[in-house]
């Protein structure tokens, strides 16, 4: 259950509406428009928090036409690597609106981090994304780096674009990295989950956001495509996974019934849910102890299938 100080936190998130003079959220816009205003949002939003640690360094570099940052704490062996997937409902989300989520993780396992912009919906939809994961995944293998150091993490939208990516890189017979680490993951863009209905009230999102969302993505394809849905694919082969969501999200659901089908499946995954926690909550470390201990026990997880 939620401590006092992380309901607070989560009572006014919950409720930033009524600070714009909103009694209620109003639902998500289904247009261009308002998904440019979304990602403005996000964007603006890192700009004030996106300076990093004093003691982590970051390198630019442009992978096969794929921006990618760099974000190397002090110490970190050279050959291990975190290869991290940012989310934003594939139609937000950049290098600059993550640097400072991505370093807490660097920093809690002193390994390096390569965080990467793919291409974003409406302008790109399915398979940009993926395809753009793709390649700047193999051209890390290219780099030199062995898949047995490399593990993948990925969040929201990028949660579930990084379950999709093993999916296709096992298909593709393309070496698989050590583990997978997924915080909220989005595994079905039909929104069809329980949750859906169920965590409306108390989820932070938007009403009806998920779903403009996965429009704009999904395009004219198959919205049961597993390399768009990745609930919907064969799981069986996956490396070990550790799946972190909180109970009070509308995508609670993708995580849960995710892990119920690859524990049939025979993959080695752990599952962690946040009792009382929303979306991404591990990513709100240090605000409140449940963010620090779920962000710790990630971190664990990590050093521990990389051997530091």
């Amino acid at each position: 259950m939620a401590g006092l100080k992380a309901k607070i936190i989560l009572y006014l998130l919950r409720h930033r509406h009524v600070l714009k003079g909103q009694l209620r959220q109003k639902e998500f816009e289904q247009s261009v428009e308002a998904v440019l205003k979304f990602r403005e949002t996000c964007e603006k939003g890192g700009e004030r928090f996106g300076k990093l640690p004093a003691n982590v360094r970051m390198k630019q570099e442009i992978i096969n036409l794929v921006r990618t940052e760099w974000i190397v704490p002090d110490h970190a062996p050279d050959h291990k690597l975190l290869f991290y997937v940012h989310g934003g409902g594939y139609v937000s989300g950049s290098c600059n609106d993550h640097r400072s989520i991505v370093s807490k993780l660097t920093l809690k396992t002193g390994i390096s981090t390569m965080l990467y912009e793919y291409g974003l919906a409406p302008e790109y939809p399915y398979p940009s994304a993926l395809e753009d994961s793709i390649s700047t995944y193999r051209e890390i293998l290219r780099k030199g780096y062995q898949p047995e150091n490399i593990i993948v993490v990925g969040e929201s939208a990028g949660g579930g674009l990084a379950l999709a990516l093993l999916l296709a890189l096992r298909d593709k017979n393309i070496d698989l990295p050590k583990a997978a680490v997924a915080i909220s993951p989005w595994t079905d863009l039909s929104c069809s989950g329980s949750s859906y209905k169920t965590k409306g009230k108390v989820s932070l999102a938007p009403p009806e956001s998920w779903n403009v969302f996965s429009h704009f993505y999904v395009g004219k394809n198959d919205v049961n495509d597993p390399y768009i849905s990745p609930l919907k694919g064969n799981l069986e082969g996956l490396p070990p996974l550790f799946i972190n969501a909180g109970d009070a999200d509308e995508l609670f659901d993708d995580s849960l019934v995710f892990y119920e089908k690859a524990k049939r499946a025979g993959v080695d995954i752990t599952f962690r849910a946040g009792k009382g926690m929303v979306h991404c909550y591990p990513l709100m470390a240090p605000l409140f102890k449940e963010a620090t201990g779920a962000l710790d026990e990630i971190a664990e997880f990590i050093k521990l299938k990389l051997n530091v």
